[in-house]
């Protein structure tokens, strides 16, 4: 039977996998920005914050779900180098995601539709300002004002069967115990080619935060 449980570093590859299997069309049709997908979305909050990082276990040890996060984002941010270091500039991060050759200037963003800005995703990964802080008019009042970050993903398989809400729980329950300023609460930003998820994330609580449009998708916030 499943059940929810601590990420452990023996999960890392199924969390990458996952994060890869439920991408939006327009990264999904590019290999590229597959390899990198899970270095922007997924490993850097498992490496840096376990404590507040949980699985979908399907009873056999296999992940078939994931529900990501830091309690501050700047605390996050404070902690980042050790993740370029240890994970991004290790031996297999560096293949996946090619180190880009300045960090001065950014690159256009990847769109939602057409295909992707590699270069950018790469510049992305590798600093914590463009990936989550910075951004299109009103990012730095969303961030400022809900510290708690959040990423949750299902394989198909584990869908449709209550896991998400019970998932998202967990996720808040450790953010409230964590002892760090969150601020006003939890902030998602919802893909623009998944904005069918909307609905549901309102079921449980989340409310759409005006200004995600400007950088193509739905930002949502969930007040704590």
């Amino acid at each position: 039977m499943a059940f929810i449980r601590p990420f452990q570093p023996q999960d890392t590859e199924d969390c990458k996998h996952i994060c890869r299997a439920t991408l939006p069309a327009s990264l999904a049709s590019s290999p590229p920005a597959i390899r990198m997908a899970p270095y922007l979305w997924t490993l850097q909050f498992t490496h840096l914050s376990p404590q507040t990082c949980f699985v979908l276990d399907d009873g056999t040890g296999r992940v078939v779900g994931y529900v990501i996060g830091v309690p501050d984002v700047f605390a996050f941010a404070d902690a980042y180098p050790r993740y370029v270091d240890e994970v991004l500039r290790g031996a297999q991060g560096v293949i996946d995601v090619p180190p880009p050759a300045q960090l001065e200037t950014v690159e256009p963003a990847p769109s939602s539709s057409g295909e992707p800005n590699v270069l950018s995703m790469a510049q992305q990964a590798y600093k914590i300002e463009w990936l989550v802080l910075d951004g299109v008019e009103g990012k730095k009042e969303l961030v400022g004002e809900y510290r708690a970050m959040m990423h949750i993903d299902l394989l198909e398989e584990a869908q449709g069967q209550g896991w998400g809400r019970k998932m998202i729980e967990r996720f808040v329950g450790s953010v409230r115990s964590s002892g760090l300023d969150f601020g006003r609460g939890v902030q998602i930003g919802v893909s623009g080619e998944n904005t069918k998820v909307v609905p549901f994330y309102e079921r449980v609580g989340f409310r759409v935060y005006p200004g995600g449009e400007k950088e193509g998708c739905v930002w949502m916030v969930l007040d704590l």
